[in-house]
């Protein structure tokens, strides 16, 4: 008979232990260990002999010289989509796609899985959650009934490779999701770290074997990071994760890794009653609605891979009545604030410690490159002084701890949408180092003093009246 040995298995990254704790050693993450059970071999006699091993096969060696082919690729017939998996799907990659519950990525999947299917090409679609009856009336709502996609409900990784390896390979195999999916070989329940991590591993090589380009829908945590072992990540050939907010109509879809495209390159969509359409230019979706008169407010020139977007910074300061002011932020890191705040009031003679201090990205995007860091001083002195920007300006540099600004790469891509969305005049480092903007008018500043002294230039004003009235103070250095 069997002998069943129980194993300790972390949730959130994969470690095991051969006991329960609390905590787990390599992620300290609280409460996240789970109990599975392996079952190993018959056991012989009282020694322990180790299993014997088949003897491997011998495979060909090859040099490094030689024909370099590119990987074939199929069109997903969505350009957006097209552009962040770099030219549309690689025959038998995997990639794995997370994103909040009801963001629309089955939404997306079935639209990119009826225009392959309008092309010809055998396009699979496994449900585990929903019911078949589930997906079709998703496909109605879209318009999409009459596609030949194959659909099936089914959640036996076995089952679902036999009946895919039936016939031509398909191009392309949807799988919803890969929490749901379990293996005959492994001995634990559906969702947990040692089922998803078998589960991925058959059909990654059933991808691999066959040429069928696979796209496992993986359910993200409340940090925002994929559930599941942090192990398929890397068995993946690509990861992409679809952002958005459901207070707002459009959605990203971002490349976190990717081994036949860019990295950090990002697609966006619009939600509508029809399902997701694509977005040509979003630099004018995020620019929407801007108020030019209002205080507080620099367009920041950004670069999403290798995509240049334009989008508000907003930021409001306010007298604080608590011993320690608030400082809150979306859609920017926190410690990039409070580094900016901190080169503010020791180089730039600006006073913010008993003020609150609000930040925002306006649209929901969220920025990481630290570009944004010249729009944000700029935002902050403006809401501070009362003094609006000049709403025709955009602004980008890197800011360091001594106060210099620091230039940045790929500005004459930045200046290339300013100019082409009407915008006159930008507020960059000096001797950005990778040359101009083909004649667009630039303003070249070396420190964060000038800057301040720029915004402050307009005269410090009073806002409010009465006991509301507050006076914006700057050092003098």
């Amino acid at each position: 008979m069997a002998k069943i040995q129980q194993t300790f298995v972390c949730q959130s990254c994969g470690a095991v232990y051969n006991r329960w704790r609390g905590r787990c050693e390599a992620c300290n993450g609280w409460n996240c260990i789970v109990e599975e059970s392996s079952a190993a071999g018959p056991q012989s006699g009282p020694v322990k002999t180790r299993p014997s091993r088949a003897k491997g096969r011998v495979f060909p060696l090859e040099g490094l010289t030689g024909a370099v082919k590119q990987a074939p690729r199929i069109p997903s017939g969505i350009g957006e989509l097209d552009r962040v998996t770099g030219g549309g799907f690689v025959r038998g990659s995997v990639i794995l796609l997370g994103g909040d519950p009801g963001i629309g990525k089955s939404t997306l999947l079935m639209q990119a899985t009826a225009a392959m299917a309008r092309t010809g090409e055998r396009v699979v679609y496994i449900s585990g959650e929903e019911a078949v009856a589930q997906v079709r009336l998703r496909a109605e709502r879209l318009g999409l009934a009459d596609m030949p996609v194959e659909l099936a409900a089914e959640t036996n990784v076995e089952d679902i490779v036999e009946t895919l390896s039936q016939g031509t390979p398909p191009a392309l195999c949807i799988i919803d999701s890969i929490q749901t999916m379990w293996t005959e070989t492994v001995e634990s329940a559906p969702g947990t770290v040692t089922q998803v991590r078998g589960s991925a591993q058959t059909l990654i090589r059933f991808a691999k074997t066959v040429g069928t380009a696979v796209i496992l829908v993986g359910h993200v945590t409340k940090d925002g990071q994929i559930a599941g072992p942090r192990v398929v990540e890397h068995m993946v050939d690509a990861v992409a994760s679809f952002e958005g907010d459901q207070g707002h109509h459009f959605r990203i879809l971002r490349a976190v890794k990717n081994r036949f495209g860019p990295t950090d390159e990002i697609g966006v969509f619009e939600m509508t009653d029809r399902g997701l359409a694509e977005v040509p230019n979003p630099s004018a979706l995020f620019l929407a609605g801007r108020d030019h008169a209002a205080p507080g407010t620099a367009v920041f020139a950004g670069m999403e891979g290798t995509r240049p977007l334009l989008v508000e910074i907003q930021a409001l300061v306010a007298p604080s009545s608590l011993g320690m002011p608030r400082r809150a932020v979306v859609g920017w890191d926190p410690n990039r604030l409070s580094m900016v705040l901190a080169v503010l009031e020791a180089h730039g003679g600006i006073r913010l410690g008993t003020h609150d201090v609000y930040l925002n990205v306006a649209g929901g995007l969220r920025i990481t490159e630290p570009a944004a860091d010249l729009a944000v001083a700029a935002a902050l002195v403006s809401s501070l002084s009362g003094a609006a920007l000049p709403p025709e300006t955009v602004y980008f540099g890197e800011i360091g701890l001594s106060g210099a600004i620091r230039p940045v790469a790929q500005a004459p891509a930045r200046l290339k949408e300013a100019l082409k969305l009407g915008f006159a005049k930008a507020v960059t480092p000096q001797g950005r180092g990778d040359g101009g903007g083909d004649g667009f008018p630039t303003e070249a500043l070396r420190h964060i003093a000038d800057l301040v002294a720029g915004i402050a230039s307009n005269g410090p004003r009073r806002v409010g009246s009465g006991r509301g009235q507050r006076a914006v103070e700057y050092d003098e250095d």
